[in-house]
């Protein structure tokens, strides 16, 4: 039998062969301390940069909360403690393994998962990415019991009132970056029509990128709300490989010449690899006063950033 191909699938090329193809923009977001703040209650430094105008010791226990609940979820659901060992850079990266086995009534708990990493143990692992997937479409609010929602939802509100709409402002320019195509952050396949064409002018689409491992990084998805404008598919860790490969993964899925790449974090190495990519790069200040924070940021912001590096499509037109 010949060996299977160890080189991790890049995911589903998002045009058609012969489609007409529309501009896209592709906004890559990291995730700890840009779209959600976690790291810096834990550390209290979210607070101590307001001098004293935030409990600071309000804003460590709502980390410390998230942390547990964070944990919580990854174990009773998402099969963390069988799979923490196993950080894969996204879900479908061991898809290849996976025979389509109906796993409805599949014993996750007595398949003896584990070492070696032979083709046996890659499918047991794809099962549960395949799983993970699943769940994280069908949403926690379909899988809590109620009194985790209701702790869930509470420690949420909390959180977006003591860091002044942080969370939800996050969540709303998701939003704006998806508001071209609304159907494209559920199937980037949507744009394609039965007869392999397109019909739309120009589509957006999130790609987060985060230094995290990647099943507490989908969990956090979940948890902070980010899975209406962000797939499970469109997920990456770079924790292992770095996040110039992730870029360079993304950059050969979306391969097209109309495609604009846009990165927003607050890290180095996002900032770093952005420069080798040679992609506009968004640096957030989570600091009070500071234009690139949530609230704050905008989409007309990005795109004077992406204009910068790109050009502006209006100003071509007027050019014509």
């Amino acid at each position: 039998m010949a060996e299977k191909s160890t080189r991790p699938e890049v995911g589903p090329k998002v045009f058609a062969k012969n489609a007409t193809q529309p501009n896209l923009t592709v906004f890559v977001w990291d995730m700890d301390e840009t779209l959600i703040l976690l790291n810096s209650l834990l550390r209290e430094t979210f607070a101590e940069s307001f001098n004293g105008l935030k409990d600071v010791h309000k804003g460590l226990e709502i980390g410390r909360s998230w942390e547990k609940l964070i944990l919580q979820i990854c174990d009773d659901y998402f099969f963390y403690e069988q799979i923490e060992n196993y950080n894969k850079p996204f879900l479908d990266v061991v898809s290849q393994y996976d025979d389509g086995q109906d796993l409805s009534n599949y014993d996750f708990s007595a398949d003896v998962f584990g070492p070696p990493h032979d083709d046996t143990n890659n499918r047991k692992l794809a099962y549960r990415h395949r799983a993970i997937a699943q769940k994280y479409i069908q949403g926690l609010q379909n899988i809590l019991d109620q009194e985790t929602l209701k702790h869930w939802n509470e420690l949420y509100d909390t959180t977006d009132e003591y860091t002044d709409k942080w969370l939800s402002s996050a969540r709303a320019i998701l939003k704006d970056c998806s508001a071209e195509n609304t159907d494209l952050v559920s199937s980037v396949a949507s744009a394609v029509t039965s007869t392999g064409s397109t019909t739309a002018k120009s589509q957006n689409v999130n790609v987060l990128v985060t230094s995290g491992s990647l099943i507490p990084s989908l969990v956090k998805c979940l948890l902070f709300r980010l899975d209406s404008w962000i797939t499970h598919g469109n997920v990456y860790s770079s924790w292992e490989v770095g996040k110039t490969q992730c870029f360079r993964w993304i950059k050969e899925r979306f391969s097209n010449p109309n495609v604009r790449f846009c990165v927003i974090g607050d890290g180095w190495e996002e900032c770093e690899a952005a420069k080798i990519m040679g992609w506009p790069f968004v640096k957030i200040d989570p600091r009070p006063g500071k234009v690139h924070r949530f609230p704050g940021l905008t989409l007309r912001t990005l795109n004077h950033y992406i204009s910068v590096v790109y050009g502006n499509p209006n100003e071509e037109k007027d050019e014509e």
